[in-house]
């Protein structure tokens, strides 16, 4: 029996659904495709989590990507694909199955048709949908059945039927009402992995705010039902009283670390790695601007490697604010953005992983996260270094570099995976935007590589193909304009950035364009390219 939408009997325990949000919905009539069945997105070319697989290495193989660098000269524009009531575009596609899966900042989530882009369905959740999209199968009593997964900026994790976009179930991971998922969640042998942030240290702006009192986690629910099989909170202490200010505000710590990022499975020793961001409020812990594995099981915390200590920040300290710490205490906000990547060198397992300081770092997982190298590609500040995603391939890895508010912002770093020694660096192309606010060459979005090629798009609203030999640009392209789209919806392009690489698929390269975060323009269209 249901009521609005939602089974009677879990209304207590999921999110219900009334009116237009909640559920699948019909497509306009532009470009809405003709009836055909879902093919099983586990065969033929994909990419299917936020990072291109467990490890969150953003590499596709050339069986995958079945595009090369001697193509790439050839690529060109084959549709463009509006999101509508949406003032930028964060998230980054899913193919699987020959459709296409992406959210928007309207909270609508689309699936489309992966050539041609035209819509077979659209479902619109609570808030807006910036996560990447997960799919994997259930079993049903025709056989066997598909799900996507995605979260959404006010904490609810969703899963759809990848057919029909019908809501399966849906559940708020966090109750503080600033609480907010903005890394793509993960699924791994039945259990969906979310990680948990928050907008609390903006909040913290409003000085009449009693700053602060959210604790990132990682959830780990049953990727059928969506109940909770565990949650580990980053700070395992909840917030206490600390001293008011003197303009009266009461404070709360410790506060903090949330978790941005995609989390990372390590399969063969049976952990989840997840990095986490800087603290709002002290007293300082151990367990932020770092990574930390968790046993897969139980949640149990195996190990952290804190990289950065003593980074206690909120947004609004340049002025007199009574939610800022102690001018000691006061930290430069160099947490992770990007999600850890599993990779291996020499036989040798690592931990890569780019932070805002700056500072690529290699990590020992056998050795509770140790460093093994390091390596400097930017300066880093609250918008500057390795913002959203790197990426590694069997010989190398590489960091893109913000730092909007330098002299030289951008350009591309390939540094060795068994030394952490410097390879080549691209610098920034001229920006191809006109001059003026957000037009710069930071490259603060996350990158994709393929065999011969990182792709890497640009705040100045171009996207890049890199030589992997020597970073020479071999195939780029202006998004700074307007485009007719197969869907009727006005849309034009600008900054690349966020947490929204690239996704190359059977030939594809498709990409997010108008990201409207920090010092970003803002636009509303995803472009798909494609080889003659």
């Amino acid at each position: 029996m249901t009521k609005n939408g939602c089974s009677i009997a879990l209304a207590s325990l999921f999110v219900c659904f009334s009116g237009v949000a909640g559920g699948a919905q019909l497509p306009a009539a532009v470009g809405r495709c003709a009836s055909s069945p879902l093919a099983d997105p586990s065969n033929g070319p994909r990419w299917t989590a936020w990072g291109g697989g467990l490890t969150n290495t953003r590499f596709q193989p050339a069986d995958q990507a079945r595009l090369t660098a001697v193509q790439l000269p050839n690529l060109k524009l084959k549709w463009a694909f509006g999101f509508a009531n949406a003032n930028t575009a964060y998230a980054q596609p899913t193919v699987a199955g020959g459709r296409l899966f992406v959210g928007s900042a309207s909270g609508a989530v689309y699936s489309l048709d992966a050539k041609t882009g035209c819509t077979y369905w659209t479902f619109t959740a609570q808030a807006g949908v910036r996560t990447g999209i997960a799919v994997g199968s259930r079993k049903v009593a025709s056989g066997e059945a598909y799900t996507v997964y995605f979260g959404d900026g006010g904490a609810h994790a969703y899963a759809l039927d990848a057919a029909t976009g019908d809501l399966l179930w849906a559940r708020r991971v966090d109750d503080h009402p600033t609480s907010r998922i903005t890394g793509s969640p993960t699924l791994y042998q039945g259990r969906l992995f979310v990680p948990v942030a928050s907008g609390e240290e903006a909040a913290a702006r409003n000085t009449k705010y009693p700053c602060c009192t959210f604790r990132g986690s990682l959830v780990a629910l049953d990727a059928v039902t969506g109940a909770v099989a565990w949650k580990t909170y980053t700070i395992s202490e909840e917030a206490k009283s600390l001293a008011k200010s003197p303009a009266g505000v009461q404070r709360f710590g410790p506060s903090g670390a949330g978790i941005w990022s995609s989390p990372t499975i390590d399969v063969k020793r049976r952990v989840v790695y997840v990095a986490t961001g800087n603290m709002y409020t002290e007293p300082q812990q151990k367990t932020s601007d770092a990574v930390m594995a968790l046993d897969l099981d139980s949640g149990k915390v195996k190990w952290v490697s804190q990289v950065t200590p003593k980074d206690v920040f909120v947004v609004g300290c340049d002025v007199p604010n009574p939610n800022c710490p102690p001018a000691a205490e006061l930290g430069p906000d160099f947490d992770f953005g990007n999600a850890p990547m599993l990779a291996a060198s020499s036989g040798r397992d690592m931990i890569v992983i780019g932070q805002k300081s700056g500072i690529g770092w290699g990590l020992d997982p056998d050795k509770a996260g140790a460093v093994m190298w390091q390596y400097r590609a930017g300066k880093g500040s609250t918008l500057g270094g390795m913002e959203w995603g790197s990426a590694v391939d069997g010989e190398r890895a590489y960091f893109p570099n913000s730092d909007p508010r330098e002299q030289q912002p951008g350009g591309l770093h390939a540094v060795r995976l068994d030394t952490g020694d410097r390879v080549w660096f691209a610098p920034p192309p001229p920006p191809k935007c006109a001059a003026g606010a957000g037009c710069t060459a930071a490259q603060s979005g996350a990158i994709t590589v393929i065999p011969g090629v990182v792709f890497s798009g640009s705040f100045d609203g171009a996207i890049r193909g890199y030589s992997t030999r020597d970073g020479s640009v071999i195939w780029e392209f202006d998004t700074n304009r307007e485009f007719d789209t197969v869907n009727g919806v006005k849309a034009k392009g600008a900054s690349i950035g966020g947490a929204a690489g690239p996704t190359i698929v059977d030939g594809m390269v498709y990409v997010s364009s108008g990201y409207g975060g920090p010092a970003g323009r803002a636009g509303n269209v995803l472009l798909a390219f494609g080889v003659d």
